[in-house]
């Protein structure tokens, strides 16, 4: 602990040394544009890999990135991002190579986390068709990852914040990212809420044409797998 606290007086000397205002500013309060939503890998650091400074970036971290309707810890984050700070674009980050996919992956029981895990389970269940196409177990663990950031993003158009919040002159809009430690990129998997579309006699979400025939899913999927 002692290099932690060196470390900080060391960042202190050098924020002041370029701004002796540097830290009266931040008291006057924050007014980010974004919502980060990303994994707790110590890897990933929301401000440094976005290039955003402090005030900049509203920041929600969880194993794999994830957005679970009964989270009162997400749902609370997301609820004064977006009513009370009015964050213009809400971003799910997940990363390649994550930990928490992997063992989601896996047939081990690795105790309490399991349960948190099932989510991404759920995901792959849902994309069974696609995964059993996929016979390189790499990049089987690069598309999950992607699936899973696809289908957190969804989540987060389903919950009660984001439905009321389109209703709003200036709604956020969602993004679903992949950064790549490996290359050090961040991959934009081009999400739009049109998605949602399909299930709007399902969950209601909020659309100015009104709500949409059912679509078959199933054949959806089929006609995925034609295409690739």
């Amino acid at each position: 602990m002692q290099q932690i606290f060196e470390n900080n007086r060391k960042w202190v000397k050098e924020k002041l040394a370029q701004d002796k205002d540097y830290f009266k500013k931040l008291t006057v309060g924050q007014k980010p544009e974004f919502l980060f939503i990303g994994c707790s890998d110590s890897r990933i650091q929301a401000s440094e890999i976005t290039g955003t400074g402090p005030g900049e970036m509203f920041v929600h971290r969880n194993i794999a990135n994830m957005v679970v309707h009964t989270d009162i810890n997400m749902l609370s984050v997301l609820q004064y991002a977006v009513e009370v700070l009015k964050v213009r674009h809400i971003m799910v980050v997940g990363h390649y190579g994550c930990g928490g996919v992997a063992a989601a992956m896996s047939d081990k029981q690795f105790g309490l986390i399991d349960n948190w895990l099932t989510n991404i389970k759920d995901v792959m269940r849902l994309h069974e068709l696609e995964f059993l196409r996929i016979k390189d177990e790499e990049q089987k663990l690069r598309r999950l990852v992607e699936l899973n950031v696809i289908e957190q993003v969804r989540n987060l158009s389903k919950t009660s914040i984001i439905q009321n919040a389109l209703h709003s002159e200036n709604p956020p809009q969602l993004h679903g990212l992949v950064y790549d430690l490996g290359e050090g990129l961040l991959k934009d998997l081009n999400w739009q809420m049109d998605d949602m579309k399909r299930y709007e006699h399902i969950y209601g979400i909020h659309s100015e044409d009104g709500p949409s025939e059912p679509k078959d899913v199933n054949a959806e999927q089929e006609k995925v797998l034609k295409v690739s």
